[in-house]
């Protein structure tokens, strides 16, 4: 698992690198936001970032910032040799996993990374779940997509049979045809993998 060490204190990457690689973990270590920004972590890297707030240019705030308005945002712990109270609510609020104070105590850290890292890993299956409902629902007919959309907006195959100009037991085989490509069992199974495509394609 990589961690992405943002921090311009040298003598600070050099000390994380060090007790990163003995935690078995693989740092990269970067002066400032501009430098990782010019060679981030590749998106199909698993990995968070480890970043001081206080930074020359761009601060560790406006990374993270940054970073949310993209698609797959990296976990991020946050620390800070003199954190004030506001500092380290507007980052929690923005989704930071942890706010350390140097110091930093080894377990503190290493704890708030793994979290972190276990986030990064979720994200990863929610991901990958998605982009296999979309394909799924891309293997549809057309027809089998206006049977979906209706059964999971709750019609009743008869409904959907008068409103698409078929017979019931049309709608009834291609219902099956719907719930065999998508494994549902239910109808409101259905119901749910819709409400999981609409929220993916929000």
């Amino acid at each position: 698992m990589t961690v992405c060490i943002i921090d311009d204190d040298a003598s600070m990457r050099g000390a994380l690198q060090r007790l990163l690689r003995a935690a078995d973990l693989s740092p990269r270590a970067y002066g400032s936001v501009g430098d990782y920004l010019l060679d981030p972590l590749p998106d199909e890297v698993p990995g968070c970032l480890l970043v001081d707030v206080y930074l020359p240019g761009p601060s560790g705030l406006d990374l993270q910032a940054a970073l949310r308005r993209g698609a797959h945002p990296r976990p991020m712990v946050f620390m800070s040799g003199s954190a004030d109270v506001p500092t380290s609510v507007r980052a929690m609020r923005g989704g930071a996993v942890d706010f350390l104070t140097k110091p930093i105590e080894r377990d503190a850290l290493l704890a708030a990374l793994h979290r972190a890292l276990e986030l990064d890993a979720a994200h990863r299956r929610d991901a990958r779940a998605h982009a296999e409902l979309r394909s799924r629902r891309a293997s549809l007919t057309p027809r089998e997509r206006e049977v979906f959309d209706a059964v999971a907006a709750g019609r009743l195959n008869k409904q959907i049979a008068a409103d698409l100009g078929v017979c019931e037991r049309t709608v009834k085989a291609h219902r099956a045809g719907v719930m065999a490509k998508f494994g549902a069992a239910t109808a409101a199974d259905l119901g749910r993998i819709a409400e999981r495509l609409r929220a993916t394609d929000a």
